[in-house]
């Protein structure tokens, strides 16, 4: 009795009252999926009487001795909404339930991005967001070590509109619209992505035994006292890094003041790096200024001032006036201004960075500009620049919620019972310096998700990665491509399908903008392995086999489609070719049928061929009819 006792305390309930719950995910506007048995399930006090309706019947059942209960509803159409209600000593109804397809969006920032962050370039999709057969439910980002939770503390279901759609994810609102715009059911989409996790924060510990090093590392963190000792000294290492560097900073009391004078400073071009310029390698904080002529059309009115990507802090001022500040690197610096801050004619604009490590400046090829709606100032070009003060870099911290298992069982622990239509999923950026592990890992967690959901191979859908950083102008290694690969291999799996999005990244932006077209992408596989329709072609072509023919080599695809093509009609790009010394070279390929012929007539006895096999393989131009990209590959072991 002692233990049965202390079991419903720690779940939350009274024996003195028999309250009876449900989970979470069962609350007003929930999506329910269509034709497959509907289990409701929930916790009340032992031996209490529970009654459950729902679409027109109604089934009884009694709670265990642990208080845990469940009935299960034969399978449903597609509709809606009804109403579910709960009944025992006390009563639940649960309003407006549709029945549709339910699909977990999971993964790191890629997937969690919304629309607040995208709202800039899809105005139009927002504003006609009203969808109330479209639906979220954000799990809250939140882990633990020590043991898998059956519920989530807190979230809610939520329609599309142009106002719960700044809560979306970017990728799994355009998925659904797809799905939804073709079949005409309810969809459900259950967001639980973290960004920066990487795959084993999201694998079971049973799954990580396999993993010994990575199964240890979350042994580990379930003593919360190796926690807050990371934790104490990850902060006390951050805080006297800047308590320093602010007692240092020669520009704090005074380089934001408009009446400050710089004409002693250098002269640097923003967009652009310290480091290559005459400042060199340092570590600390830079002060940027910069004065713009202001006409009398602008003043006296709200405006926007952009300042692309900065790497790695910023806090930015107008004529003095503090406009916005973001403390890391990687989001879009948008910071909005009152009408008291512009002035007819000469304006300051002063810029204090701080990089704590690495190469600190201002991203190029991204917007920088200052406006008031109709009227813009260009940014670009020559600023003042001086050194604020020196530092040492500082040492990294480490980011506890991204440990194995930790986001699994907090996230995707309590989402077990509930049936699904199957999962899309978009990570592998914080696996890319261990791609190798990654060939089995992801695979492995795949599985992991499939044994513990218990409902068959549902379908696995996920996104390659994109295109990103400097490209290359000869062959070269590549984590990136090394990743890719191991997502592609990732296909062995019965009923995974993979989007190829090596075309719409952003060399300077880990956090692509189109995210329209990774949803549609994703939604052509839904379409193949989820619906059923076998006409379509989901993807683009996907390297299959190869055989040589002297110093040729002619490689096969699946996915060809209507057939091959080079994009645009332009010679095919971004081949290469090795001999035994395995030192590869750029290619001639020429697309035979719905094969590629590739050699170079300087590799007499080719043995392996690389397509896209870079970071960023700009410019790789094999594609099907159909428009899609082919995936990179490499045929060497």
């Amino acid at each position: 009795m002692k233990r049965t006792l202390t079991l419903l305390l720690l779940l939350g309930y009274s024996l003195t009252n028999g309250q009876v719950k449900l989970p979470r995910l069962f609350s007003d506007g929930m999506v329910i999926q269509r034709e497959q048995r509907v289990k409701i399930w929930g916790w009340a006090a032992p031996a209490e009487k529970i009654s459950v309706k729902f679409f027109g019947q109604t089934f009884t059942t009694q709670a265990a001795p642990d208080g845990q209960w469940s009935v299960t509803f034969p399978p449903q159409k597609a509709g809606g909404p009804h109403n579910l209600v709960v009944t025992a000593s006390n009563t639940i109804v649960v309003n407006d339930v549709l029945v549709g397809d339910v699909w977990i969006c999971s993964g790191q920032s890629n997937m969690e991005l919304n629309f607040t962050r995208a709202r800039d370039k899809y105005p139009d999709v927002i504003k006609e967001s009203e969808n109330r057969n479209i639906r979220q439910f954000l799990v809250a980002d939140k882990y633990d070590f020590k043991k898998e939770y059956n519920d989530l503390d807190d979230g809610s279901w939520k329609s599309a509109n142009p106002k719960n759609i700044m809560d979306f994810s970017a990728v799994a609102y355009f998925f659904a619209k797809e799905v939804y715009d073709k079949h005409r059911v309810p969809i459900g989409l259950i967001n639980a992505a973290l960004g920066g996790s990487p795959a084993e924060a999201w694998m079971s510990q049973d799954a990580l035994k396999a993993y010994p090093d990575l199964y240890q590392e979350a042994q580990k963190f379930k003593d919360d006292k190796v926690i807050t000792d990371i934790e104490t000294a990850d902060r006390n290492r951050s805080n006297q890094w800047y308590a320093e560097l602010n007692s240092k900073d020669k520009g704090l009391s005074r380089w934001k003041d408009p009446n400050f004078s710089d004409a002693d400073w250098t002269e640097t071009a923003i967009p652009g790096y310290w480091a290559d310029g005459t400042l060199g390698k340092v570590n600390g904080s830079v002060w940027f200024r910069k004065k713009i002529n202001v006409p009398a059309a602008m003043v006296g009115k709200p405006g926007k001032i952009w300042m692309g990507r900065i790497v790695d802090a910023d806090s930015v001022f107008l004529n003095g006036k503090f406009v916005g500040t973001t403390g890391y690197q990687y989001p879009p610096r948008k910071y909005e201004f009152g009408a008291d801050v512009l002035k007819e004619g000469e304006n300051i604009v002063a810029i204090r960075v701080i990089n704590s490590g690495g190469k600190g400046g201002f991203v190029p090829d991204k917007p920088y500009f200052l406006t008031t709606g109709q009227d813009t100032i260009d940014l670009k070009g020559t600023w003042k620049m001086a050194l604020g003060a020196t530092m040492s870099p500082l040492e990294g911290g480490t980011t506890v919620r991204w440990k194995p298992s930790g986001l699994y069982n907090r996230m995707i622990s309590p989402l077990l019972n509930y049936p699904i239509k199957g999962v899309i999923w978009y990570q592998g950026e914080s696996n890319t310096r261990a791609s190798k592990q990654y060939e089995t890992l992801f695979p492995a967690m795949i599985k992991n998700w499939r044994t513990k959901f218990a409902q068959g191979d549902f379908p696995f859908l996920f996104v390659q990665l994109a295109n990103f950083m400097d490209p290359q102008s000869q062959p070269s290694e590549s984590e990136w491509a090394e990743l890719r690969d191991a997502q592609r291999k990732t296909l062995a799996l019965p009923n995974t399908g993979m989007a190829v999005i090596i075309d719409i990244g952003e060399w300077n932006d880990i956090h692509p903008l189109n995210k329209q077209d990774v949803g549609k992408r994703l939604a052509l596989e839904a379409e193949a392995l989820a619906y059923g329709n076998k006409k379509i072609v989901p993807a683009g072509p996907l390297y299959t086999s190869h055989k040589v023919k002297g110093n040729k080599v002619i490689l096969s695809f699946s996915n060809t489609g209507s057939g091959l093509q080079s994009k645009g009609g332009a010679k095919l790009k971004y081949f290469a070719i090795a001999g035994s010394d395995k030192k590869f070279v750029w290619a001639n390929a020429e697309i035979q049928g719905n094969t590629v012929v590739v050699w170079n007539d300087e590799i007499k006895k080719p043995v392996a061929v690389r397509y896209a096999w870079a970071d960023n393989p700009e410019g790789a131009n094999l594609y099907n009819k159909e428009g899609l990209p082919a995936s990179p590959f490499k045929t060497d072991l």
